[in-house]
This record gives C-alpha cells, structure tokens and sequence, in this order.
C-alpha cells in the first residue's frame, strides 16, 4: 500500500488504490522565485534536470518493446467504476492507467513534474496565479479533444461535494479557473502557497461530455472516458478487470510517456486474503507482487521455482519519506481522550520481540512521523524550528522541549515488565484501577476495547499485544473484516484501534490538512481517523502549507513531528526502507531505477521478454 511499509495489512486506499493509487503524487514542491518556473516544468530550485529537448525519463528505457500481458492481484473487492467519490471501492489501476493529469511528476526529482496535457505552465509573477497551454494534441479515449472547459469542469467538480472530501480540501487554495482562450486556462489562487502551482497542475482531467451523461456522483459500473495511456476493457465486479492499452493513445511519444506503459494489457485479479494470494502468485496465476508480510519473504517464497530461476525475488532500494505506520486511537472514542492512557497502551508493544519473533528482524522501530527522511525531528529543538515552537510552550507537552523523540525501549522481559509497570502507574493517575481483577475507572467501567483489522496476517502481531494489555487489566480483542466494509468503518470512523499508515512525500503540504486538523476531524472520509481537534497541530500545519524556504518547512515539520508524538496519538510500528518484490521471470527492466517511486510505477518502466 503505497512506499510505505506494513506488515500484511494491505489497507485499502479510500482515494484509489494506496501505491499507484493515487495518494495523488504529493512529490511536489516549489519555492516561489522567478528562476524557479519554466515553460516545459517547475522545480524547487530553478534547476531542473531534464531540458525542454529531452527525450525520456532516465529510468525509462529506449530498448522498451510494447506487447504481451500484464496480471497482478489485489485485495479486497469493488463496486464503481470513479475512483474520485466517497462511497464505494473502485478497482485497482483506474487513476493510474485511465486518467491523466496536466503534469506528470519525476521519479528521480524530488520536487520536479513536467508538462502533460499542458504543455506550457505559466506562474505569473506574483505567483497567485498559473496559466496553462494545453496540448493541441490532447484527447480523451473517445477520440474527443481536452479542452479548457473540461479542466474547467474538473477543478469544479473537484472543489464540489461530489468529490471525496478530501479534493475541496486539497484544492482549497485555488479560489477558481477562468477560460484565457481555445487552449488556455488560468487558474487563481486565494492565497500565496509555495506548492500551489504544482498541485494545480496534478489535476487529473475528466471529460465533461462523459460526466454530463454519467453523473460524476453516481456509483455505477459504466466504464469511464479518460485520457490515459489504457481503456477498461473487460471486467468481471469484484473479481477481475482488464485494462487494454489504446493504441491511439494521444501521448505515447511525450518525453514524460516515452518507454512506458509497454503491455498491451493489465489485468487486476482480486483475492480475500493475502496468504492465499502467495499461493495463486507461485501457481502463476498473475505475475508480480509487493510482498509487506515479512514471514511471506522470509519462508514461503522458496521451492524448486525461485532455485531455477524461473521465478525472482528482489530488494529494490528507494529514498521514500516512510511517513508513519502506527496502531492508531480513535480519540472520539471517551476511553483514548486522555493522552496519560494513550501513551501507557504505547508502553504495552514491544516492539523488539515482535521484530525478532515475527518479521526475521527485517524492519527499523519507527521514531517519527516522517520516517527515513530529513524531515524527522532530532535531539531537541533549537534554531528555527525552536523559534516556530516557542509561542506554543504553554500549549504543548513540556516534552516537546525537553525531550527527543523516543520510542519505547523494548528487547528483554526486564525492560517489557519496567515498561508496563510505567504503564500501569501512568493509568492509575488518569484514574483506572484494578477491581475485581479487571481495570475499571471511577465509575466501575471497565476497560475494553476492539482492534479492527482487514488482514488475517496482522492477528499474530496483535496476539502478543493483547496479552500485554491483558497483564495491565485491559480486555482488548482484534477482528478482521472484508476490505469492502473495513474501508466503509473507517470512512465513518467507526472504530476503536486499527492499523494506519500516514505515507509522506518528500514535500509536505496541502495533505497534513486531511491528516490532523480540526476541519477534517469531523468530515467523514478524511484522512485524520484519530479525530485530532488540536489548535496548535492546526497552526503547525498552515506552517507547513505556507513555508516560503525549504529551511522553514523542514523546520515546521519537525516541529509538527515533536507535538503529533508527544500527544500520544499512536502506538509506532516500524518501516523499511526498500521495496521487497517478486515476480516471474518473465520481464526486462531499464538499467536505472528512480529515486522516488512505488512499485506499480517502476513496473510500468518493464516490458515482457518475449516481445
């Protein structure tokens, strides 16, 4: 599910799918000076790696040859065919394959993207607003050509309440669009943001013909019209689809498109669980595979196939921001209001027996909420980020000063028995008591909650910390659900504790708003499941989105880590800095990874050997 590492989870994506699947490329950054904005793409520092001639991507190959099939699996189920709306699962593939956007980001920039189906971007000078020349080759799938109006439609369409929730808010700061002329269309923005432009340019693009006749907000099953490089070709709902690359594709010759994109077909088949999904993967029954389960990777991909070769299985290195993965609170919830509880049910997990017992030690302790990059805060705070957290001395934890970020020292019985009697001291001040050999508060009520999961595999992990909590008087259960009724509990935030992954970009911006300010809290869809209400989380945040200098975000970043961990908001669970991948041999891939990427975007670089 997306860069980020889990451990079996495989969480469906409430957006589109959680890798490809759009967690909507926030690579994207900008730093508002002159230098920075040019014709063909934006980067960060006015530097730019590819040229306005450039031919390809570098981790893209001229050796590519188009043909042959692609399988691969997901889990879970689906129900639509707009991957845009709330309600509902849409099949995998859907945004990457069908839809497109004005720009396309590069895999091997951190904070660059390059024109699509515009190809010219125009920041004007006082940066609160950008103009965008459309390809005059540009066509949806029907043959009809991208016009300003259909951007037009999209970004309105977006902004509306028939989009996820998450979209008004993601698109906030471009107050609206206005048609320039038959192949222009400037959008202006309510307030200066440093990364606006690059989010306006990752609009992806509807045809207003299509959803005129389909409205945008209807859950149906009608394939839709898109300007990607495939169409839906066939699709059994809920089993399988089939994507087949359209061979009048618009853009195949774009330098952003060139050696990508190469099998003619690419087929999702969809299983319930991910262990029988290892199964079918050995039997055959589809390619390729992102393996998050550490046992899978450590004894079931072994046998007589994998020693001749016939079928591979790799690490593939990357430079990620890992985010967070965590056991999460659902803080609406009266138990988990009190942070003293929140951060004693921390103390219960140990982490170290976990990773030696379970997962081969394959997996790094987590220690921030922007894992595995610079972004993660340090030692204690001090220059600017200390300047950005001192007016909020008297509202945050004294630990924010004091004390750096620190997970929960695990390893030995000794350590877990000193862990969980700081736990039991740390319940007893927010008033929870042993009676009658249970933990029970001043009321009598005793202390019970449900852990709910959507994969078989994360029962072991939670089986060791249920018997944890059992030692402090906590009855804690765990249940896995369907994907397809999992995603609907958490759209609603009916829940008590799951499993989360908060994937971050090499540029936070306009997304922390869905993750944990007060607005999203209470909207239903959104990405802050916690339910934080916290003004100086919301303040930390209009930091970030506002930074001027990569200076002042990466210190509002760190500065937003300090206050989201020592709120207590979550029990961290690991990450790994690499992608574990197998698949059979039947593959060429181009001599050079990228730098930034998941697994599905490398995978559309390869082309079948035979071909």
């Amino acid at each position: 599910m997306s860069g980020e590492e889990t451990e079996g989870t495989m969480i469906p994506n409430i957006f589109q799918t959680k890798t490809v699947r759009l967690f909507f490329t926030f690579i994207l950054v900008c730093i508002f000076s002159r230098s920075a904005f040019a014709a063909h793409g934006v980067s960060i520092d006015g530097i730019l790696k590819y040229p306005a001639d450039f031919k390809k991507f570098d981790y893209a190959s001229d050796k590519a040859v188009k043909g042959g099939e692609l399988v691969l699996h997901s889990l879970g189920s689906f129900d639509k065919m707009n991957p845009f709306t709330l309600k509902g699962t849409p099949p995998d593939g859907l945004t990457a394959l069908v839809f497109e956007t004005l720009a396309e980001p590069s895999l091997d920039e951190p904070f660059a993207e390059y024109g699509l189906i515009a190809e010219d971007i125009d920041v004007a000078e006082d940066k609160m607003s950008v103009t965008f020349t459309l390809n005059p080759k540009a066509r949806f799938s029907d043959g009809a050509p991208i016009t300003p109006e259909d951007v037009k439609f999209s970004l309105e369409t977006l902004k509306s309440d028939d989009a996820h929730p998450f979209y008004p808010s993601y698109y906030q700061d471009i107050s609206h669009a206005e048609i320039v002329s038959n192949d222009k269309i400037r959008f202006y923005f309510a307030k200066a943001n440093r990364e606006i432009h690059m989010i306006a340019s990752q609009l992806p693009v509807f045809s207003r013909s299509f959803y005129t006749k389909n409205p945008f907000n209807t859950s149906n099953m009608i394939p839709p019209v898109g300007s990607g490089p495939y169409v839906v070709s066939d699709f059994k709902q809920g089993k399988s689809i089939t994507y087949k690359r359209n061979p009048d594709y618009w853009a195949k010759d774009l330098p952003c498109r060139r050696g990508m994109f190469n099998f003619d077909t690419i087929t999702y088949k969809f299983f319930k669980d991910q262990i029988v999904s290892v199964e079918a993967f050995k039997a055959g029954e589809y390619d390729f595979m992102h393996i998050n389960i550490a046992k899978q990777w450590a004894r079931d991909l072994t046998g007589s196939r994998f020693d001749k070769g016939e079928i591979l299985k790799k690490l593939y290195p990357h430079k990620n921001n890992q985010g967070m993965q965590a056991f999460v609170f659902n803080i609406r919830k009266p138990f988990f209001k009190d942070p003293l509880v929140r951060r004693a049910l921390g103390l219960a997990f140990d982490f170290e027996r976990t990773n030696t017992t379970l997962f081969f030690d394959q997996y790094t302790q987590t220690k921030s909420y922007f894992s595995n990059s610079d972004l993660a805060a340090e030692g204690l705070p001090k220059g600017l980020e200390l300047e950005i957290l001192e007016p909020f001395r008297d509202q945050v934890p004294p630990e924010v000063f004091t004390t750096p970020l620190t997970p929960v020292k695990t390893g030995s019985p000794q350590e877990l028995r000193q862990n969980l009697r700081k736990a039991r001291k740390l319940l007893q001040d927010a008033g929870w008591t042993i009676q009658d050999g249970k933990l029970k508060n001043r009321e009598g009520k005793a202390f019970t909650f449900e852990i709910l999961l959507v994969s078989p595999s994360f029962e072991r992990v939670m089986a060791d910390y249920v018997k944890n909590l059992e030692i402090l008087g906590i009855n804690a259960t765990y249940r896995t659900i369907d994907p397809a009724l999992y995603v609907r509990r958490m759209q609603n935030f009916d829940y008590e504790m799951t499993v989360e992954v908060f994937g971050q970009s090499q540029s936070p911006g306009n997304e922390q708003r869905d993750y944990w300010t007060s607005s999203a809290a209470d909207r239903k869809g959104s990405r802050n499941i916690i339910g934080i209400k916290n003004p100086v989380v919301d303040k930390l945040v209009d930091k970030i989105i506002y930074a001027s200098t990569q200076e002042e975000l990466t210190a509002s970043c760190k500065a937003l880590d300090r206050v989201l961990w020592y709120n207590y908001y979550l029990v961290p669970n690991w990450y790994l800095a690499s992608y574990r991948l197998t698949y059979w041999n039947k593959f060429e891939q181009p001599d050079t990874l990228p730098l930034y990427y998941n697994p599905t975007q490398m995978l559309m670089t390869w082309w079948r050997k035979d071909k």
